[in-house]
């Protein structure tokens, strides 16, 4: 899930192992009715998120409000498809970015974030998740090798190379309660994600890991995430460790963009 993709995203995510483990007493699958209702994308409607985040050194966390407004505020055309905008002025405390997603029958895809990252634009378009919302399920976003990392994380002036992983799991449903009120039976998705990055100074093998769980309520969309990412020990005896938490403070349609055009 890092965090330019906002709203459905979760970008995104994988255990070292890759699997999922359920309770040993889950019998059939439950497939979750009217699953477009958990994602709602109708343009003008808009949410409010308060946030915080967590940042430092391990042992030396740092704690930062913000808050984020995410707005669908049109559609438009990527490599031929339609996909609608999503836009954030603030996820993750990053700043503003927009989102780019495909919602279909069979799931949703998501086509990057402006401004994107190099390595984001690497991994772009993949499925986020899929229709119909089977509790438990899981299944695997990509596996990609041999990436350009983008950032120079050991100072010798050359970008890292980085493996990554990643998987999204439905785990269930639950009541999740957040400023904007309670929910009860919100799909809880968890996103996990491995980054195995090369060092270009001395090729030695760093392990970074990044898991989002986010809620999702029928006729709401996303109420909730949390997203931890974990860097290893690099320039200093001391890994990196961040994690931020967005939670609903409101829903509503914005008056500037309720027109409701046809799609492109």
């Amino acid at each position: 899930m890092q965090r330019d993709q906002h709203c459905y995203v979760w970008m995104f995510i994988v255990s070292l192992t890759l699997c999922a483990s359920f309770p040993s007493n889950v019998g059939a699958l439950e497939a979750t009715t009217n699953t477009e209702d958990y994602f709602p994308d109708t343009q003008g409607l808009q949410w409010r998120y308060r946030g915080e985040v967590m940042e430092g050194p391990l042992q030396t966390i740092a704690r930062t409000g913000f808050v984020n407004v995410s707005t669908v505020k049109g559609s438009d055309r990527i490599k031929g498809v339609n996909v609608k905008i999503f836009h954030d002025t603030n996820p993750g405390n990053h700043g503003p970015s927009d989102s780019y997603y495909r919602k279909d029958p069979a799931g949703i895809v998501y086509y990057g974030s402006d401004p994107g990252t190099p390595l984001e634009k690497q991994l772009v378009p993949y499925q986020i998740v899929r229709f119909p919302v089977e509790i438990p399920s899981s299944f695997q976003q990509f596996n990609r090798k041999g990436l350009d990392f983008g950032s120079d994380l050991d100072g010798d002036e050359q970008n890292e190379v980085a493996d990554m992983e990643a998987v999204v799991t439905v785990m269930g449903k639950e009541t999740i309660t957040v400023p904007a009120g309670v929910y009860p039976d919100a799909i809880r998705v968890e996103a996990r994600m491995t980054m195995r990055i090369t060092l270009s100074g001395n090729h030695r093998s760093a392990i970074g890991t990044d898991v989002m769980t986010a809620w999702f309520a029928n006729g709401i969309g996303l109420v909730k995430y949390i997203e931890r990412q974990e860097l290893p020990p690099l320039k200093s005896d001391r890994g990196m460790v961040t994690e931020i938490t967005e939670e609903l403070e409101s829903m509503s349609m914005n008056p500037q963009t309720s027109t409701f055009p046809g799609r492109h």
